[in-house]
């Protein structure tokens, strides 16, 4: 199949499975890649804990944090679905820098990334990243932002109806009335951003060479692998990645290694179209479309 044939099948696949995708697949050896709306820019959710550990580890490297600092984290007492770790911690704790970096990155911990943000706020993080010439995500708000949507507001049985606002109150331009969709004030970048990103943390660039394998090493042990690990992961390949998860929004970010030597950045940012919080099969469809863009990539 013609890699326009591809694209145009897997963006029918995508609309019939109810969701639109802007993915990108790059060859982090020769540059060449393959994606399907790679420029659109969407909100981050959880993506941007990545930039926020890049940052945190740079000012660990230049002397201005302590990676063993212990800082005194309360309680997030979250007690809606999805939230894990300190978020739903019922006591206070006290968690070394390092530690929450764990957290933050490797479990997706919310409260977590708060307790970093209030070291290197977001206007920091966003100065660090275009220092380091990675200049096309915009971190302009903590975690604790997302978690004020409407999910919030409904009991569990209506929480279909906070998806349906999801769908349905944006506007053309990537306004939206939930501000955490709306990509004037919301984190965002583009799969083509994020795959730059993966690309200067696997290849030599401005990022210092111990602060890229300490991420490398933070994605590599991700323990959320429900979206695009089962599509990359096998005992020939390593999966190295972040998920973020918003709403209607579910994306994953992540570097699969192949015992070749081979080693692809994948970018997969996805909306529903379907109003429910649960779609094991949206998640299947993305991480095959994934898939497909990285074997028809691989062959070229």
């Amino acid at each position: 199949m013609s890699t326009e044939a591809l694209l145009h099948d897997l963006r029918g696949q995508l609309r019939d499975g109810g969701l639109h995708g802007c993915l990108l697949v790059r060859d982090l050896h020769t540059g060449e890649e393959l994606g399907i709306e790679p420029d659109a820019q969407l909100p981050s959710a959880s993506l941007v804990k990545v930039p926020l550990a890049l940052a945190t580890l740079e000012r660990v490297r230049r002397g201005e944090l302590d990676g063993a600092t212990p800082l005194d984290v309360p309680p997030g007492r979250i007690t809606t679905a999805g939230p894990i770790g300190l978020s739903r911690f019922r006591h206070p704790a006290r968690i070394a820098v390092d530690d929450l970096l764990y957290l933050s990155t490797c479990l997706s911990d919310s409260h977590a990334a708060d307790a970093l943000f209030g070291l290197t706020p977001p206007a920091r993080v966003a100065d660090i990243l275009h220092e380091l010439g990675l200049r096309d995500i915009t971190v302009r708000h903590t975690m604790n932002e997302l978690m004020d949507t409407p999910v919030e507001r409904f009991d569990a049985a209506d929480v279909h109806l906070a998806h349906a606002l999801a769908i349905d109150a944006g506007t053309s331009g990537r306004g939206h009335r939930v501000p955490q969709l709306d990509t004037t004030r919301a984190n965002t970048g583009s799969a083509r951003a994020w795959a730059e990103l993966l690309q200067a943390l696997w290849t030599p660039s401005k990022i210092h060479p111990e602060v890229a394998e300490h991420i490398r090493d933070l994605m590599a042990h991700n323990v959320l692998r429900h979206r695009l690990a089962p599509d990359f992961s096998s005992d020939a390949t390593t999966w190295s990645s972040k998920t973020g998860t918003l709403l209607n929004l579910r994306h994953e970010i992540g570097v699969v290694e192949h015992s070749d030597g081979q080693a692809f950045a994948i970018a997969a940012l996805t909306e529903s179209l379907v109003p429910a919080s649960s779609q094991p099969g949206a998640e299947a469809l993305m991480a095959q479309v994934a898939r497909t863009l990285r074997d028809h990539l691989r062959q070229l």
